[in-house]
């Protein structure tokens, strides 16, 4: 078991709010990384840790008996790099992150916060993963879906607001 990795580098060892200290970590990395290299590899290095993820929580599980411990916060690393696949879903350059008319920046930060939201509230299927399947996978999956829906919700509002300026 590697406290490192499924801690986020210690952020899930944060006393208030572990889950959105991960998060905002999550988000950090995954705009730089989105940065350099394409959304793709975004995408598929969130795939590769998800899977490094599963295995390391089911072994922490096994040992301390505990499920969903509330340190463990790589769960919150997927879910945001998946929210950060979809929407905004562009490679950018470093010079380009703060220009809001891109709508990087501002579809990252609707992304997190979404993220925040379906992760903390867990609606509909989110919820119930998060019930009802144990080990790892149960502990990856609501925070996989929670990334997928608040990166899809994000991009609607994106696309929404551009629809609403072309209107006026």
């Amino acid at each position: 078991m590697n406290w490192f990795f499924i801690t986020l580098g210690y952020s899930g060892l944060f006393p208030k709010a572990p889950g959105t200290a991960g998060s905002f970590v999550a988000l950090i990395l995954g705009i730089l990384i989105l940065s350099i290299f394409e959304v793709e590899t975004l995408f598929l290095a969130t795939i590769l840790i998800s899977i490094i993820a599963i295995r390391e929580i089911n072994k922490y599980e096994l040992k301390s008996g505990i499920h969903d411990d509330k340190r463990i916060v790589i769960d919150e690393l997927a879910g945001m790099w998946f929210a950060l696949s979809v929407a905004p879903a562009m490679t950018i350059g470093m010079g380009e992150i703060t220009q809001l008319e891109n709508g990087f920046l501002i579809q990252a930060i609707l992304s997190f916060l979404l993220f925040r939201y379906f992760d903390i509230k867990k609606p509909s299927i989110i919820g119930r993963i998060d019930r009802e399947v144990k080990g790892g996978i149960g502990v990856m999956g609501d925070d996989i879906l929670a990334g997928f829906a608040a990166g899809i919700v994000s991009s609607l509002i994106w696309q929404g607001w551009l629809q609403l300026q072309g209107m006026l």
